[in-house]
This record gives structure tokens, C-alpha cells and sequence, in this order.
């Protein structure tokens, strides 16, 4: 099992505890936010499994007709986490409609911050092992699971206002108004999701400007290497296709330039193992052209 997948199975773990317990609460209690709360942590669940999926067949290697390896399956596998989570959303909001008022016990308040605490911990760390491995379906799965954190705040403000109800009739309402906005909440991060899983998946290149300027520095480190005309990393999943031009002196043989860029190909695979697709081109540079 890979270490991204070991996460998840993690993450997986925690969501079935935490999803049941708030359901259960929520029934036990009277709080029909809470056990919405624990629907969507029960999506958190769902998406873990295509998280799983996904980053499993994005690591298929490259073949006949696919020679830039599977990593964008795993754009794919967080559109369905995305989609997965708007429906949801939709659920959780459509499905509050007609609900009666009922004033939910203490120990829905005793659940939402036990919940709180756990689940803010879980999504921070995979939020934080996405960025690491540089991986799209972790930190997708992290961020609804730290949306599942603030909706868990929501359902709890919402408990204790209802405590008040008695006396204030305007907090009633607090219950049904915390379910409507943990749905709001669910269907931005599904919006958020889709769109940044869409712009990768349609060819998104890396933008990290210090990242970059270390391929430059390594690249030039040759001194055979006269300019940078080009370069550019595409996204494949948790890989990067290199696609550089370089100039070079005209007056260098093709074996030459041919071991220069051969030097440099390896030097950037060895610098970061993402960079695994590398096509440099080499141009023809004119000392006395440049400077005119």
C-alpha cells in the first residue's frame, strides 16, 4: 500500500466513528443539524474510498497509449469527490424543509465539540501530507474534511442558542438555519473542488515561482548552457512533464549537445522524482546575433 493510501485508510477510519457517533447523537438528542453534520461526514467516508481509487490508478506506470504515465485519473478522482459532496449539500439543504422545532439536548453540545476537536486534527493532517506528496486527492479530501470542522462549529452554536428558546422564540430556528448553513458551506467546497480539479485537468502548469527558478539554476549549472528560451511544467497528477528549449553554441556537435541535455535530464529527476517526463530542445545561440 502506498504512504498516500495509508493516509486515507486512516482518514477513513476516524470519518466511520465520527459520522456514526453524530448520527446517533443526533437522533438520541433531537438535532436534526447533527445528524446532517453526520451525513456529511459520512460523504467524508464516501470520498476517502475514491480517494483511495483514485490515487491507486494514477500510479498505474506509463504504457503504449498512455506515455505520460495515469496521474490525471486522480484529477478525476476528486471531480467525483467534488460531485459527491454537491449532492450532498443539495441533501442536507432540500431535505430541511418540513422539519419540526424540536430543542436538541446537552449532549449534542458534548458530541459537536468532541467531534470538533478530533476531526480538526485529522483535517490538518492530511491536508498537510496532500501538500507534501503533492498529491490533488488528499487535499481535496482535507478540505471537506475541514469544512465538515466548521460545519461541526455551526451545529454547535446552533445547540446552545436552542438552549434559549424557551425565553428568546426567535432561537428555535437556530437548528433548522445551522442545517441550511452546513449545506451552503458543503456545496462552496464542491464548487471549489470541481473548479481548481477542472483547470488541472485541462493541461494547468506549475506556477511556483521558486520551484522553477531552482530548474532554471540547475539547468544553467552547465556552463555548455547559454540561455533558457522555454520552460514550462505541466501537471500530470503528482507528475511534471519538463518541456524546455535551450541555446546552445551552433559550433557544439550533436553529441555533444546530445550528452549536455542527456547530464541535465538526470540531474532534474535526481533534483525531484515528480519531474519524470523531460523533453528539452536545443537552439542554435549566436553570441554576436544577442547582442545586437
Amino acid at each position: 500500500m502506498c504512504k498516500e493510501n495509508k493516509i486515507m485508510v486512516v482518514s477513513m477510519i476516524v470519518n466511520f466513528f465520527l459520522a456514526t457517533v453524530k448520527v446517533i447523537a443526533g437522533i438520541i438528542g433531537s438535532s436534526v443539524a447533527l445528524v446532517a453534520d453526520g451525513m456529511h461526514s459520512f460523504s467524508d467516508l464516501a470520498t476517502d474510498v475514491f480517494a483511495i481509487l483514485g490515487t491507486f490508478l494514477s500510479h498505474k506506470p506509463a504504457d503504449d497509449k498512455h506515455p505520460f504515465g495515469h496521474g490525471k485519473l486522480e484529477y478525476l478522482t476528486s471531480m467525483g469527490i467534488g460531485l459527491i459532496i454537491l449532492f450532498v449539500g443539495f441533501s442536507i439543504i432540500f431535505g430541511n424543509v418540513n422539519n419540526k422545532i424540536i430543542v436538541p439536548s446537552r449532549l449534542v453540545i458534548i458530541i459537536s465539540v468532541f467531534t470538533i476537536i478530533i476531526k480538526f486534527l485529522l483535517s490538518q493532517y492530511v491536508i498537510k501530507k496532500g501538500y507534501e506528496y503533492n498529491n490533488n486527492v488528499l487535499i481535496a479530501s482535507g478540505k471537506e474534511s475541514n469544512s465538515d470542522v466548521i460545519s461541526s462549529i455551526v451545529v454547535l452554536a446552533s445547540a446552545i442558542l436552542m438552549q434559549f428558546a424557551t425565553t428568546i422564540p426567535i432561537f428555535k430556528y437556530a437548528d433548522i438555519t445551522a442545517t441550511i448553513i452546513v449545506g451552503i458551506f458543503i456545496i462552496k467546497i464542491a464548487i471549489e473542488v470541481l473548479r481548481e480539479n477542472i483547470s488541472t485537468i485541462i493541461g494547468e502548469q506549475e506556477t511556483d515561482s521558486k520551484y522553477l527558478e531552482e530548474i532554471k539554476n540547475i539547468i544553467v549549472e552547465d556552463t555548455k548552457i547559454c540561455s533558457i528560451d522555454k520552460l514550462n511544467l505541466i501537471k500530470y497528477g503528482s507528475s511534471f512533464e519538463v518541456i524546455g528549449e535551450v541555446g546552445m553554441d551552433e559550433n557544439l556537435t550533436l553529441k555533444e549537445s546530445h550528452d549536455v541535455i542527456e547530464q541535465i535530464e538526470q540531474k532534474l529527476k535526481k533534483f525531484d522524482e515528480r519531474n519524470r517526463y523531460i523533453t528539452i530542445h536545443v537552439n542554435p545561440y549566436n553570441q554576436k546575433e544577442t547582442s545586437k
